[in-house]
């Protein structure tokens, strides 16, 4: 037997809600909006003092991540200069 309370909030073609792609392109557009500014409000925004202990913390792990790479890069073009000369 199949659970038909999986499949009941689907469309008769199954593709998903039945209001899904109703309504004109502005009515579509004003509820999507709707729907991100919603899902904004759920967000925990950091303080102030949070937010610069994070971009502080970022800046710092790309600036090192950046010294490794460059530090690598030195390595190996003084290698295949070494070798290919």
């Amino acid at each position: 037997m199949t659970d038909t309370g999986a499949l009941s909030d689907r469309g008769s073609e199954g593709r998903g809600r039945k209001d899904q792609g109703q309504g004109n392109v502005f009515s579509r557009l004003a509820l999507f909006i709707r729907q991100v500014v919603a899902e904004l409000r759920k967000v925990i925004w950091p303080t102030r003092k949070e937010l610069i202990a994070y971009t502080t913390v970022v800046v710092f792990f790309v600036l090192i991540m950046a010294g490794i790479i460059a530090g690598f890069d030195y390595v190996f073009t003084r290698g295949v200069l070494f070798i290919f000369g």
